[in-house]
């Protein structure tokens, strides 16, 4: 079976391939499907997603959810990490420490980045997680923890 990095790779390529690549990624993980997540980039030690302004995903002040940002931020990771992790290792999220800075009064990006040094002294892995709006504000901000283990 073709890795998560190496399906994205093959399926980007193509016309609408990373909305199928997206489709695929939210059956994995059926969670993110709720925040209707536009894959925009997948590679080692990046990943990056759009989590959109709609009804579904927004709050009582009509802003994009806390929670639906995290949603987008622990995508972003998820995707950093399938194309990070060496294959012989599996990783697991272990915590998420996040700090709301502004309202997200619109679609807003999330990032997920890393370095080599990062990874290098696992078992934990810190992840640096944000979330900006269309202007450029940072929304959210944080940390996602990897436990980064050998496969057994």
């Amino acid at each position: 079976m073709p890795s998560t990095y190496a399906m994205y790779r093959k399926l980007s390529a193509l016309p609408k391939g990373r909305a199928v690549f997206g489709q695929l990624f939210s059956r994995a993980a059926p969670y993110f499907a709720s925040a209707h997540l536009r894959i925009v980039d997948m590679r080692p030690h990046h990943g990056e997603v759009v989590v959109p302004l709609r009804r579904s995903t927004k709050n009582h002040i009509g802003t994009v959810h806390a929670i639906a940002a995290c949603n987008g931020l622990e995508a972003a990771m998820g995707l950093l990490a399938e194309a990070t992790c060496p294959p012989d290792h599996r990783w697991l999220p272990k915590g998420m420490d996040v700090k709301y800075l502004a309202k997200s009064d619109s679609d807003v990006v999330c990032t997920a980045d890393s370095d080599a040094t990062d990874w290098a002294g696992g078992p934990e892995v810190p992840i640096a997680v944000r979330a900006t709006r269309a202007d450029g504000t940072v929304t959210v901000e944080g940390t996602i923890h990897l436990w980064v283990t050998p496969k057994k």
